[in-house]
């Protein structure tokens, strides 16, 4: 059996976000484990749904030894710092090659991070670490849905694994995929023939999510194009808020021939191409979504609707009120809006204490344009330490640790709003619970998520709404100011063509 060495750094940069991600956001881990060097990275994941711990599963259960490196993730924001990168990927290249020889290295990464100084974050970790181990080392590594695959991605590696589900329900399915094909590499000696191919067209990541077409009959596909040409075929519909030229989607395929490969590619690559027209989602207005989801949603059947611009897993903060303040105004009745990212009026809540009633100017807090915080009285119902453990599909055992917690409500309209500390998106029915709220019983729930609530909140939702209101990740790329794309991308399906 081999020696494997196990590492990983994970973030998804949208470069138009307000703020960037320093060491501290990677400490802090926002929602994931904080960063982990050597033996204790064991500990933190276990049991969690997270790539690494799945790898070390399927590498465990193969008889192999492990040799962990370092591992590290931050929320989603704009860059991320040189020195957050410089620091946490130079502990991981001292420590492997400290390790002495090893058999294959398997790292655990975004594919959609964009440093202050390398567009291409992984490409540059994947180029340092196979510059340590050297040719005849085979490298592997398991990657976001969102990642944005770039050439020397697929070049300085010898397999990727990407996550087919959104929401991601298989994260640890993939690095457990992913160490199943370093395995078959060390088994049979050699390494898989490869191809890759990157489309002319952004989609916004709304229209990503494998519940829906067209990505839901793209994803099964590619199971059905793997058996018939025995390859591992990946679709990466990528990340469109990171302005630099090799944004987009793409496909790789790995197969034990040129041919077989090339074959896989051009099946599940045309399929894509064809597939561009049915990318497009309707978006709603605020006040538009809310009159909707008052017109149909019941306790025990609420509408769920999805506040995408904010959405702290693509770069929002999570403080933007658009949403609630259309709430308020549409006096909706069993209303519940969450996670509002705001530590300071969180602790004005515990200050006054559960059951006070005061004046709160809520969110606003990292400066959208134009954005203001919204203003009113409200009662403080519930607090929390923000400790507890996710049961949800795609979060189930991350032990979350948010920061002091509280549940307002709105004294004139009834409407509620969670609060939290720490940024991390509500794609877990726990995060209500926590404070008291069970979503099942309310009329209307909204989440600053896009898609990754749809694991847990989908299940009990009468509908789903995916709303415009104010921040950073815009849900039609066609709208972000780019700069850097190369000529000729479409913007959207079907939609303008960057010139540069």
């Amino acid at each position: 059996m081999g020696r494997i060495a196990i590492g990983g750094m994970q973030h998804e940069t949208n470069t138009f976000a307000p703020s960037k991600a320093d060491h501290a956001a990677f400490e802090a881990g926002g929602g994931w484990p904080s960063i982990q060097r050597g033996e204790p990275l064991f500990e933190a994941v276990a049991g969690a749904n997270i790539p690494v711990q799945g790898a070390i599963q399927t590498l465990r259960a193969r008889g192999h030894a492990m040799v962990p490196l370092t591992w590290a993730a931050a929320s989603p924001s704009a860059h991320v710092t040189r020195d957050a990168f410089e620091r946490i990927v130079g502990d991981l290249i001292e420590r492997l090659r400290a390790a002495g020889r090893v058999d294959g290295v398997y790292l655990d990464l975004h594919g959609a991070m964009v440093c202050e100084h390398h567009d291409d974050g992984e490409g540059e970790i994947l180029r340092r670490v196979r510059e340590a181990v050297g040719a005849n080392v085979p490298v592997v590594a398991s990657l976001d849905l969102h990642a944005n695959v770039t050439r020397q991605m697929v070049a300085q590696s010898d397999a990727l694994a990407i996550y087919r589900t959104y929401p991601h329900v298989d994260m640890a399915e993939t690095g457990g995929r992913a160490a199943a094909l370093l395995d078959a590499m060390l088994s049979k000696g050699r390494r898989p023939a490869k191809a890759h191919r990157q489309f002319d067209y952004l989609t916004g990541i709304p229209s990503q999510c494998t519940f829906i077409d067209p990505c839901r009959g793209l994803y099964a596909r590619i199971d059905e194009i793997e058996r018939r040409h025995a390859a591992s075929i990946d679709f990466a519909p990528g990340f469109p808020m990171a302005d630099f030229d090799e944004c987009g989607m793409s496909v790789v395929a790995y197969a034990d021939t040129d041919a077989a490969a090339r074959a896989a590619l051009a099946e599940i690559g045309d399929a894509v191409a064809a597939a561009e027209p049915d990318f497009a989602l309707e978006l709603l207005e605020p006040d538009e979504a809310v009159q909707r989801a008052m017109r149909v949603g019941a306790p025990g059947a609420p509408v769920v609707l999805a506040d995408t611009q904010d959405n702290p897993g693509a770069g929002g903060n999570g403080d933007t009120v658009g949403l609630l303040a259309a709430m308020v105004r549409q006096r909706a009745p069993d209303a519940v809006l969450g996670l509002l990212i705001d530590a300071a009026s969180v602790a004005r809540a515990h200050e006054a204490g559960q059951g006070a009633t005061l004046e709160f100017a809520l969110g606003a807090v990292s400066g959208v344009p134009g954005h203001l915080p919204f203003a009113a009285r409200f009662a403080v119902e519930r607090l929390g330490d923000g400790r507890f453990t996710c049961t949800g599909p795609m979060f189930r055992g991350f032990r979350m640790n948010l920061g002091p917690m509280a549940l307002l409500r709105e004294e004139k309209s009834g409407v509620r709003v969670v609060l939290a500390s720490r940024k991390c998106q509500a794609a877990d029915q726990e995060m209500f619970r926590h404070v008291g709220v069970e979503p099942v019983r309310q009329r209307l729930v909204a989440l600053k998520s896009s898609v990754h609530f749809r694991a847990d909140f989908q299940p009990i939702a009468r509908e789903v709404l995916v709303v415009r209101s104010p921040g950073p990740a815009l849900a039609d790329p066609a709208e972000f100011p780019w700069k850097r794309l190369r000529k000729g991308l479409r913007l959207r399906p079907l939609g303008p063509v960057f010139a540069g």
